[in-house]
């Protein structure tokens, strides 16, 4: 199995196209094995965990957990909520208490951007992104592109719209750089005022008409409106989004072809998407969240690999 090119998984855009190659090569290899009677390899007998959450999460933090099982991992679960970062911790002296108990791998989630590379210049152990502000959620963007691998085949050449709220997701910054790197086109769509100033210097196109985004993409990836991000008004009102930008069986059958509809949840079910789309045939959500196990053991089974021991 090749190697990555980097030493820690901090975002997308340090990642070379190989590096998704090989991910992808080790997440297939871990997906047949999640799928066998017996679940777990001893891959990581000898490594220690570390799962730091300072923002709140379930279906990551549980995929993160599952894969380092799935892996034999010894795992530390940290939540923010419940420790001395309460009483005025820094982030490196949290870090460095859990680091003395000879912590290799710190998964972390954090509400300032730019927090993961902060940590990996001054602690020595691999690290994680498992989600930094609004900046990048790079396990995310990978399991979504090798779910759409899986569906069609191929990454190259495909057309993937990202809908709703892009200016408050990681997801979206996280999937443009992941679809790209593979040679997939992008667009965005929303309301204007959630998509970011910056998004054109990126090469993507901007559609702020559902219908014509739809229309022209393979693959819609549906994210949720963030209103916990939200210190303005964005929208006049959640019916007058959903009438505009909320995806329904409806306009679904109006394209004349079949389209494939993502999600990274948490999905707010008769807002952005509706019941009876989510669980469609057209949807992967829940391929999503089976193939999110698989990739994250790759990621962490790879960066594994370089810790001398």
């Amino acid at each position: 199995m090749s190697e990555l090119s980097v030493e820690h998984l901090l975002g997308i855009k340090y990642l070379k196209p190989n590096d998704i190659d090989v991910i992808f090569k080790t997440a297939d290899h871990f997906k047949e094995v999640i799928n066998r009677p017996i679940k777990k390899v001893p891959s990581l007998r000898d490594i220690t965990i570390a799962n730091l959450f300072f923002e709140n999460s379930t279906r990551t933090k549980l995929s993160f957990e599952l894969a380092e099982k799935r892996l034999s991992a010894d795992v530390i679960n940290f939540s923010a909520n419940q420790s001395s970062v309460k009483k005025g911790e820094t982030l490196i002296d949290t870090v460095n208490n859990i680091l003395a108990m000879k912590v290799d791998i710190v998964v972390m989630r954090h509400g300032n951007v730019g927090a993961g590379v902060f940590l990996s210049k001054h602690v020595n152990a691999k690290i994680i992104n498992a989600g930094d502000g609004t900046h990048e959620h790079p396990t995310q963007a990978l399991l979504d592109s090798y779910s759409i691998r899986e569906k069609l085949g191929t990454v190259k050449g495909k057309r993937i719209v990202i809908i709703g709220d892009v200016l408050h997701s990681r997801v979206a910054l996280s999937n443009i750089f992941a679809l790209q790197l593979q040679g997939a086109e992008v667009k965005v769509c929303g309301p204007t005022t959630l998509i970011p100033k910056y998004i054109s210097s990126l090469g993507v196109q901007v559609e702020t008409n559902l219908k014509k985004a739809l229309e022209w993409c393979d693959v819609a990836n549906v994210l949720r409106v963030q209103h916990e991000r939200m210190d303005i008004k964005y929208f006049p009102s959640t019916r007058e989004y959903t009438q505009l930008f909320g995806i329904n069986q409806e306009i679904l059958d109006s394209l004349g072809k079949k389209i494939v509809i993502m999600h990274p949840g948490p999905i707010n079910r008769g807002v952005e998407i509706s019941s009876d789309v989510a669980d469609s045939n057209d949807s992967i959500i829940l391929n999503q969240v089976e193939n999110g196990v698989a990739v994250r053991m790759a990621v962490i089974y790879l960066l594994a690999q370089q810790i001398k021991r």
